[in-house]
């Protein structure tokens, strides 16, 4: 088939953040079908530039965002975004199916435009339950509009071919609007070539001023509102004078101003911002440390997410802290390859670091476990052969002709 894959945010490894649609799309041509990829690039001069990413036809589109824009500046992007990309996939030829990734929720519109006019059938793959998430997090208050939201959701859902949701919590979220057997759990993937517990890199902590025999904590991905990651600097106040652990944070996003503000204010020694590196960087640095944090507002529909961070910290071979009472701390308990901390307890926190850092033996145990979970059930080996099955089973059902 000829595949059009709708994702704003899509990322290359060489790029900072997640890279899932990458190697789906990489799965789905080795498996005979063509990519063309239409995104965004906030930083882009030019309107339109079209690269060929590994055998991928990536389409990148002019338009600005940032975590830093207000909830109405955001929504001109997501719908400047959908605009501009109907524009551009009306040109793309012979394209048999489309599949649409969120968030933001309105690459629906670009999927719906495609079924409606040009009768083409589409997947919708669900990243986080929007318009719930930002209902919850108080940014949708209009009764109006969150009606106008929640109608839109369930139209994509009822008109999608088929649903994919990142956890379970996501699915039933979406089996609210469609049967389950129009949808499917594919959670995000660990990259078990790409993140893998090695021998530290010296040099690379010299570079970077880190101790040699600290308790190193690692904070990476997005900080944003939902991730609450103040309660990580509370730790580091109430661990101020111990100088043998470290936090180091590799993430950008809305809050990170604030935390480092926090950060002087309590002159805090022992708090690194390293920035947003892409993923070869990233490995690196998660290697040289001993826990990984991921952390998120008590909310209960952020219990449903399924969060990269996680995942590449199993590859990595770290015991893994979670806040979120969902499937998240199902997942570290039953495979006790990390704690669970409850949201909001800085000292909760300090006491299973201080816990780890006396019992290294338990911290090894917890690592080895965490690569084990990642090698057996989430890598991406694993998770894109799944989602391309899907795929070509559709084609099938569908009676979508193929890629002569």
């Amino acid at each position: 088939m000829r595949i059009l894959y709708i994702n704003q945010n899509f990322r290359t490894p060489s790029d900072p953040g997640g890279t899932r649609s990458y190697w789906i799309a990489q799965e789905l041509i080795k498996n005979g079908h063509q990519v063309v990829m239409i995104t965004a690039n906030p930083k882009a001069v030019l309107r339109k530039e079209v690269k060929n990413i590994d055998g991928i036809k990536a389409i990148y589109l002019q338009e600005p965002y940032s975590q830093d824009m207000s909830v109405a500046v955001r929504l001109k992007a997501f719908l400047g975004f959908s605009w501009k990309s109907i524009k551009e996939a009306r040109k793309q030829k012979d394209i048999d199916m489309v599949i649409a990734t969120s968030t933001p929720l309105t690459v629906g519109i670009i999927a719906l435009y495609m079924k409606w006019f040009k009768k083409i059938p589409y997947v919708f793959e669900v990243r986080d339950l929007w318009p719930e998430v930002p209902i919850q997090m108080g940014a949708l208050k209009n009764p109006l509009i969150i009606k106008a939201t929640r109608w839109f959701e369930k139209t994509i859902y009822t008109n999608a071919a088929h649903v994919i949701a990142l956890s379970p919590g996501m699915q039933e979220g979406v089996m609210k609007y469609i049967p389950k057997e129009k949808t499917s759990m594919i959670p995000n993937m660990s990259k078990i070539d790409q993140f893998w517990p090695r021998e530290r890199n010296r040099e690379l902590l010299e570079k970077l001023k880190l101790k040699d025999d600290s308790f190193k904590v690692i904070y990476f991905g997005a900080l944003g509102l939902a991730n609450d990651a103040e309660v990580i600097i509370d730790a580091a106040i109430l661990l101020k004078n111990d100088p043998s652990i470290e936090f180091i944070f590799l993430s950008k996003g809305s809050t990170e101003v604030n935390l480092i503000e926090k950060c002087k204010n309590a002159a805090l020694s022992n708090v690194r911002f390293l920035g947003f590196l892409p993923m070869k960087e990233t490995s690196e640095i998660v290697n040289l440390c001993d826990v990984s944090l991921v952390t998120f507002k008590d909310l209960p529909i952020l219990y449903t997410n399924s969060p990269n961070k996680l995942f590449d910290s199993l590859s990595a071979g770290k015991p893994v802290f979670v806040n979120s009472a969902g499937w998240t701390k199902q997942m570290v308990e039953e495979n006790n390859c990390g704690f669970y901390i409850n949201p909001g307890q800085p000292q909760e926190l300090v006491d299973k670091l201080k816990f780890l850092q006396a019992n290294p033996d338990v911290a090894v145990q917890m690592g080895e476990k965490a690569r084990e979970l990642a090698e057996t059930k989430y890598d991406k080996s694993l998770l894109c052969k799944q989602f391309v099955k899907l795929i070509n089973s559709l084609e099938a059902r569908l009676n979508i002709r193929k890629v002569s």
